[in-house]
């Protein structure tokens, strides 16, 4: 099958090599109406642009794919990377990881150099902020650059791999509910992204399955990690009653989890005799904390195979395949951060 080149573009586009180039790179020298054009065409041909190639000694073509991360030091997107490298090597790509620190700018900044040097595609754990522009993943799109999400991002259609926050939320709820809990209290991620609005409307569907009223103030709004987690949860107990305390917190994950736990115990409040605590990931240290917590398993190396294998596909077809929207399911895991309530 002949491969697709910048001068089968220009020709059909009926524009220079030049022109096709600057509408690769986003320049303003285009008019619009050529830009569109140009766009039009390389979907037709399914054209992908790419840097120069860089070859092997043995002349073999060194395929690559990309991976941004939101952080590093959370062992969640290490298992998910681990199961994008064993599929990816499986299938002869290299795999280049690199994390955004939770910073949309480096996001855009690692998206835009992935996709204009020889690196074939890329999965990213989307940062989603209120006001954040999305233009980075509009452009991947515009100049047909394959690309899956580890998340729903809105008013972006893209391939997304992720899991069932929905099913995932209410089974930790109706396990509370069933034993013994009425005051839980929803420690919510960050604002804007899918997966905090997707827990959240769990966190109410559970309730509406139940005798027990849902309450706006059992929603707290927190962070993801461990140190803002820590101060949420300080600030939320502070002034209360021991009878106006929760019996039980629902954590966005298990690094705002362990936060939790960290500052109940700077509160001398007993973990799970006083307030019982589920995280969400489970993480290798939820098994090894000194309160081992119970949490919502996600299947994260399954997330990562999931994700290269879509992306390896899209990557070596020859059209433009549909959209693909994984959910993968959860498993509720039961350790010691959380009792039952006998009334």
């Amino acid at each position: 099958m002949k491969k697709i080149t910048i001068e089968d573009v220009a020709a059909k586009a009926g524009v220079s090599k030049g022109t096709v180039s600057a509408v690769i790179n986003a320049k303003n020298t285009v008019k619009p109406s050529t830009r569109d054009s140009v766009l039009q065409v390389m979907k037709e041909l399914n054209f992908r642009p790419k840097a120069v190639a860089r070859n092997l000694k043995n002349g073999v073509v060194d395929n690559s794919i990309g991976l941004i991360i939101k952080d590093l030091n959370n062992p969640f997107y290490t298992e998910i990377a681990l199961g994008v490298k064993e599929y990816a090597n499986n299938k002869g790509y290299l795999v280049v990881i690199t994390s955004s620190e939770n910073i949309h700018e480096h996001e855009q900044k690692f998206s835009h150099l992935f996709s204009t040097k020889d690196i074939k595609g890329t999965i990213i754990a989307p940062i989603v902020e209120g006001t954040a522009e999305i233009e980075h993943l509009f452009k991947l799109k515009m100049i047909n650059y394959p690309f899956v999400l580890l998340e729903d991002v809105q008013g972006i259609q893209a391939n997304v791999v992720s899991v069932n926050n929905n099913k995932a939320v209410r089974k930790a709820v109706k396990y509370l509910i069933d034993n013994g809990h009425e005051r839980i209290v929803h420690f919510t991620g960050p604002e804007n992204a899918s997966h905090t609005i997707e827990r959240i409307n769990a966190f109410r569907q559970a309730f509406s399955e139940t005798p027990l009223v849902f309450s706006k103030d059992m929603i707290v709004p927190a962070d993801a990690h461990f140190e803002e987690s820590k101060k949420v949860c300080l600030d939320f107990f502070k002034g209360k009653t021991k009878k106006q305390y929760p019996t039980a917190i629902v954590c966005f994950n298990d690094q705002q989890a362990f936060g939790v736990l960290a500052a109940l115990k700077d509160l001398k409040i007993r973990v799970p005799d006083d307030v019982s605590v589920v995280g969400n990931d489970d993480i290798y240290y939820s098994q090894l904390y000194p309160v081992p917590l119970t949490t919502i398993r996600a299947p994260k190396k399954e997330m990562g195979r999931k994700a290269a294998e879509i992306l390896i596909k899209n990557i070596e077809s020859s059209k433009i395949l549909p959209t693909e929207r994984i959910e993968l399911e959860t498993e509720f895991v039961v350790r010691e951060s959380t009792k039952k309530i006998s009334k």
